[in-house]
């Protein structure tokens, strides 16, 4: 049976539970939003896609919804808040002061359970579906089967994000979000332990390939992205051995490679790479017009600057790269990526070459991009992310909008090989080639030598290095590890019980169960 090709961001059923936390009478009308119609026919089996659609659509949100990544990202020693003294509840969080009554603490919340609501919602109608079909229509019965897998591996990423963020979380089990009143709350590794099983449910009935190799759904959810949600969630538990497991059968895959070029990974190159096995996808259609689906790449980009395409706009002067991760960086001679990972100021090289010791450091960094952007100094920051900025002579002819048309990046290969690596260098057996072998692919492709007998104190090094600035890795990984005085950095003091953010108050006022102490 041909399938029909479907753009995940452009989906056109979008199961929306709406959240509204403000007040508890929000949460009687949900209910009910649990199905799109009425006339729904469930006999149509062609239209049973339609709840994995939206629940795909909740994974590429394109207004609103950027705050998340900021608080997920932002407490670890590889980047400051930035932002001056605006939004300054988000420079707090980055110092470890937490306030409960923060907006984006709530819109977080919120948002990310409105997508688990979405999820149990889209998965109740698949199996409504699958109920009217026949025993004999074994292709259909068998769809039914992954589009429920596709959607417990996007649930999966949810949980994970917001049990990292909060600690103890709630586990939703129906699609009706009133159920948050009498369900209790499941500790950080009955989440985790609760993502590992679904995936061990969902990995078998979905296809082997790579995301980029799915036609009916590009960059769709695969195998393999359940197994890197398998291994991210036994990383979080100390368990090597299934980190190593689930790892190693992605790399025995041979189905992935690293993008030989990583600056264009985070460039529109980047899109679809044989690289990632997961992102979140945006477009501008290819045209000047709107409407456009991205992502507000602004909070990334400069107040002012210099663009190479002299129309292109700039941004808000959020997410600064941190100094020490800079020198770190330096020290090392790893400039290929720093050069990828940082973008410099004028005010931020000076800052630097204050200590002489950098200045011949320094050969070959400047404000320029390697596009030809020029970045000049504004107040709100020394340096900007450079993962999270697209050169303006990449935007479609027409477009001013900082970063429009690119996608972002949540789960990369090169992860995946650090993982393994790590794993075992804390005594995992695996069945993919050793730690060396796993550490120095990466390192290749950074311009670095290769390394022996690599220490697990070598692949976090590395794991730094390479994973800066993008999914809070860094934290959870020094929290987990309990190496917290890297994170005592620049001022801050980290403790263990700034490991967790508190429950926003809106969410507390409502739910009984968030009260209590954790």
């Amino acid at each position: 049976m041909k399938r029909t090709k479907y753009i995940i961001p452009f989906a056109i059923i979008i199961v929306a539970m709406f959240f509204a936390a403000s007040c508890s009478k929000n949460l009687d009308v949900l209910p009910e939003n649990r199905t799109f119609t009425a006339e729904t026919d469930y006999t149509k089996t062609s239209d049973m896609i339609n709840p994995l659609l939206g629940v795909y659509a909740g994974m590429s949100v394109t207004d609103g919804e950027w705050e998340d990544f900021p608080i997920i990202g932002v407490r670890g020693d590889d980047v400051n808040a930035g932002g001056g003294s605006d939004q300054p509840d988000l420079a707090a969080t980055d110092k470890y002061n937490y306030n409960r009554t923060f907006w984006a603490l709530n819109t977080f919340w919120e948002a990310y359970y409105q997508h688990l609501f979405a999820s149990q919602s889209a998965m109740e109608q698949i199996a409504l579906f699958k109920a009217k079909i026949s025993s004999g229509n074994t292709e259909a019965l068998a769809r039914a089967d992954q589009y429920t897998a596709e959607v417990k591996v996007l649930e999966a990423w949810w949980l994970l994000q917001v049990s990292r963020v909060w600690g103890p979380i709630f586990i939703p089990t129906s699609s009706d979000p009133a159920s948050l009143f009498v369900t209790p709350l499941s500790s950080k590794d009955e989440v985790m332990k609760r993502i590992s099983d679904l995936m061990d449910e969902a990995s078998p009935l979905l296809p082997a390939i790579r995301p980029n190799e799915r036609t009916d759904i590009p960059g769709g959810v695969t195998k393999y992205t359940a197994l890197a949600l398998k291994a991210l969630a036994n990383l979080e538990l100390k368990n090597y051995d299934g980190v190593a497991a689930a790892t190693g059968e992605i790399i025995n895959s041979n189905k992935f490679i690293l993008e030989p070029d990583f600056y264009q990974l985070f460039k529109l190159k980047g899109k679809l790479n044989n690289e990632n096995l997961l992102e979140k996808q945006y477009s501008d259609l290819g045209t000047n017009a709107n409407p456009k689906f991205y992502y507000k790449f602004e909070f990334f980009g400069p107040q002012s600057w210099t663009p190479k395409l002299a129309t292109a706009g700039g941004g808000w002067g959020f997410y600064e790269p941190s100094l020490k991760y800079i020198k770190f960086m330096l020290d090392r001679g790893d400039t290929l990526r720093l050069k990828t990972t940082v973008i410099f100021t004028p005010r931020g090289i000076a800052e630097i070459e204050k200590d002489a010791s950098y200045t011949p450091k320094m050969a070959g960094i400047t404000n320029v991009s390697r596009s030809g952007d020029i970045f000049i100094d504004f107040d709100r920051e020394m340096f900007l992310s450079g993962k999270h900025y697209l050169p303006s002579d990449q935007l479609t002819s027409g477009q001013t909008t900082y970063g429009t048309n690119k996608n972002f990046s949540c789960i990369r290969y090169a992860q995946i090989l650090l993982m393994y690596a790590e794993a075992l260098t804390q005594g995992a057996t695996g069945s993919a080639g050793t730690a060396d072998n796993a550490v120095n692919l990466v390192r290749a492709r950074a311009g670095l030598t290769a390394i022996t007998g690599v220490t697990n104190d070598q692949v976090m090094d590395e794991k730094f290095a390479e994973l800066a600035t993008e999914w809070g890795d860094r934290f959870y990984d020094m929290v987990r590890l309990g190496k917290t005085a890297e994170l005592s950095y620049e001022g801050r003091i980290f403790t263990m019980d700034k490991t967790f953010l508190p429950y926003p108050e809106n969410q507390v006022s409502i739910l009984p169960a968030l009260s209590v102490k954790k």
